[in-house]
């Protein structure tokens, strides 16, 4: 029986701690193309997979060589991560630690190989990103307003005029760069079918979201963090709860069910149902949410628009 063989990454900003489980040897590259590209073409002919934790764009450039080179990799929750070396006992954290752990996880787990973000949908997730960025930054702007001396008035309004006028840029970009893509054009028309999802929603889940459609209702709500889990123990039954999952996306999908529930959309008889038996307004919003991103899901696989019936 051949054994699958795994290279753990532990990736910083500036280098790479690599640790291959075959050869049991630690090795540190530069975070850069170049450096990157020199130990892929080291491995010749090895049948490797590399796991990772994802690290937001610091791990960026090793994603997209490794993708280009079509070598299958594993990105995975730093949480979970952590678990698994706390699991192991390894209290004791360095980068050298963290490659091997990783690799030992990948031999252990067999996490399932992630899916590469297509370099149309990955530049939509850049725009998208720099829009809540920039909402973040108005945001706070305007706290700053409330509370400031006169004086700094002026400057604080100059600035979020300033911000205002840059979303509705990134957004006209984002709508743009969709209706140039054929297939993201497509999905985009199939969501905005949707009750309660509007053109940015519709983004995050483009952007945040690229397994819709292949993956599983369950696999799915589970991906958002909007998957309830048990907390049961013996005779105890506890209350489930959410947690983990995509926060962005999540984020999303709750705007959207309040939406959908204020506009009485056809989700809406979700949340008559759970109201009449006494369920908080937060879990019936949560409900909502799911069944959209469900809804969401099955109008990208069979390629077909929402119908209310």
């Amino acid at each position: 029986m051949i054994h699958p063989v795994f290279i753990g990454c532990d990736v910083a900003k500036a280098h790479l701690d690599l640790f291959d489980n075959q050869t049991q040897k630690h090795v540190r590259i530069s975070n850069t193309s170049d450096a990157i590209a020199t130990w892929l073409a080291s491995l010749a002919e090895r049948d490797v997979t590399v796991i990772l934790e994802a690290t937001g764009r610091y791990d960026r450039l090793l994603c997209a060589a490794l993708e280009d080179a079509e070598r299958p990799y594993c990105r995975v929750n730093p949480a979970r991560a952590r678990d698994f070396a706390k699991a192991l006992g390894l209290l004791a954290k360095t980068d050298v630690i963290d490659a091997r752990m990783l690799a030992l996880m990948g031999q252990t787990l067999s996490p399932p190989v992630s899916m590469p973000l297509d370099a149309s949908r990955r530049q939509l997730a850049d725009l998208h990103g720099r829009r809540d960025q920039l909402v973040a930054m108005r945001q706070q702007e305007r706290v700053r307003l409330k509370g400031a001396d006169p004086s700094q008035h002026a400057s604080l309004q100059s600035h979020i005029a300033w911000l205002d006028a840059e979303i509705i840029r990134i957004e006209k970009a984002c709508r743009e760069h969709v209706q140039a893509d054929q297939t993201m054009s497509e999905q985009n028309n199939r969501l905005r079918s949707i009750p309660g999802i509007g053109p940015v929603i519709a983004f995050t889940l483009l952007a945040h979201m690229p397994e819709l459609g292949s993956r599983s209702p369950k696999a799915m709500a589970a991906l958002a963090g909007l998957a309830p889990f048990n907390a049961d123990s013996g005779t105890q039954r506890g209350k489930r709860h959410i947690r983990g999952g995509r926060k962005r996306v999540r984020d999303a999908l709750y705007i959207a069910a309040f939406v959908a529930y204020r506009m009485k959309t056809p989700f809406a008889k979700t949340a008559q149902t759970m109201m009449a038996k006494g369920k908080p307004p937060k879990v019936m919003l949560i409900a909502i949410a799911r069944k959209i991103l469900i809804t969401a899901n099955a109008l990208i696989r069979d390629k077909t628009m929402f119908n209310p019936t």
